[in-house]
């Protein structure tokens, strides 16, 4: 169960990144590391897996060109995909919300 939290964790931020622009996925590996203060640092063998499952729900689609002398696979967001992160974001801001007014005591988060 923590596994496919986490995966689903993942897959929020990668549908983010793609949200923004098409990316390969060496440069999803270096941006989300950037982004999160290497907190996210992705192999890829955890990273591939991930948006081959996300292109078969149909959130992503792939696409190949030409970059460096040979060819790269590139990521885009579909609408599908737009609608996931949508819903997942919902999710993890309940979900953050929650944990925030355990820790909290209870007491409501806006304002108090």
């Amino acid at each position: 169960m923590a596994q496919e939290k986490n995966g689903a964790q993942i897959s929020l931020l990668l549908l983010k990144l793609l949200e923004e622009k098409d990316m390969y996925g060496y440069e999803m590996i270096e941006t989300l590391a950037s982004r999160s203060e290497e907190l996210f640092r992705l192999k890829a063998g955890t990273l591939y897996p991930l948006l081959h499952n996300m292109e078969k729900e149909g959130w992503v689609t792939a696409y190949e060109e030409p970059a460096d002398g040979r060819m790269r696979k590139y990521y885009r967001l579909t609408e599908e995909g737009h609608a996931q992160l949508a819903e997942q974001r919902e999710k993890w801001e309940r979900y953050a919300g929650t944990i925030d007014r355990v820790l909290k005591g209870g007491a409501c988060c806006a304002g108090v």
